[in-house]
């Protein structure tokens, strides 16, 4: 299937420089610029949107969103159950096939929007592609709580520590709606970690994003 561009009306602008610092338990974000918070908060519900999407393939569900100079260009979901992949989680599954649409440019300088706080792998690739901020929304401890599994207790900013160059990592940020997803994940009995194909086949996930 062809990738499915979004409606131009959902791209919009933030600042790859601000930053964030903390969020408080509704999800708000605690930083300098309302401009700034309100688009992150638009971007993470862009990636926890696929994650939904993700689910509803069969697969886990997570959620990734590229945005470069302040516009949404591609979104993934993860593929593990549907191309039986366990590499497959929605962050390196972005890069792959971000770089291999848009070029291998597209990801240096770029921002990522998780709805998942990424593992170490896809922290690796998301560094040797050239990410250099990272924002995320339900954290390893919420992702283990709801729905178990496997574990690799490596938080983000540890895996960053001390890169060069440095990558930002920030969140969590609007965890309780990504928690949600995850939540809806577990109730299904979708919440085990298998890369197995699913027997629901799988949608595509993965689209380019026509930015405005």
């Amino acid at each position: 299937m062809k990738p499915q561009p979004v409606p131009a009306s959902t791209a919009s602008t933030v600042d790859t420089a601000s930053t964030v610092d903390t969020a408080d338990a509704s999800g708000t974000v605690a930083g300098p610029h309302r401009d700034d918070r309100e688009a992150d908060a638009t971007h993470m519900r862009r990636a926890i949107a696929v994650a939904r999407d993700a689910l509803a393939a069969g697969n886990m569900p997570y959620g990734a969103v590229l945005v470069v100079d302040g516009r949404a260009v591609f979104a993934a979901g993860n593929e593990q159950r549907s191309t039986g992949d366990c590499t497959a989680h929605a962050e390196t599954v972005l890069v792959r096939r971000a770089r291999e649409r848009l070029g291998a440019a597209i990801t240096q300088g770029a921002t990522v929007y998780a709805s998942g706080e990424p593992c170490a792998m896809c922290c690796g690739a998301l560094f040797w592609a050239g990410v250099r901020r990272v924002v995320y929304a339900a954290s390893q401890a919420e992702m283990a709580r709801v729905l178990g599994g496997d574990l690799l207790p490596v938080d983000a900013r540890s895996v960053f520590a001390g890169s060069a160059p440095p990558v930002q990592v920030d969140g969590p940020l609007l965890e309780a709606e990504s928690v949600a997803v995850l939540e809806q994940a577990a109730r299904g009995a979708q919440g085990d970690r298998s890369c197995g194909p699913s027997p629901s086949g799988s949608v595509d996930v993965p689209r380019v994003m026509r930015p405005t």
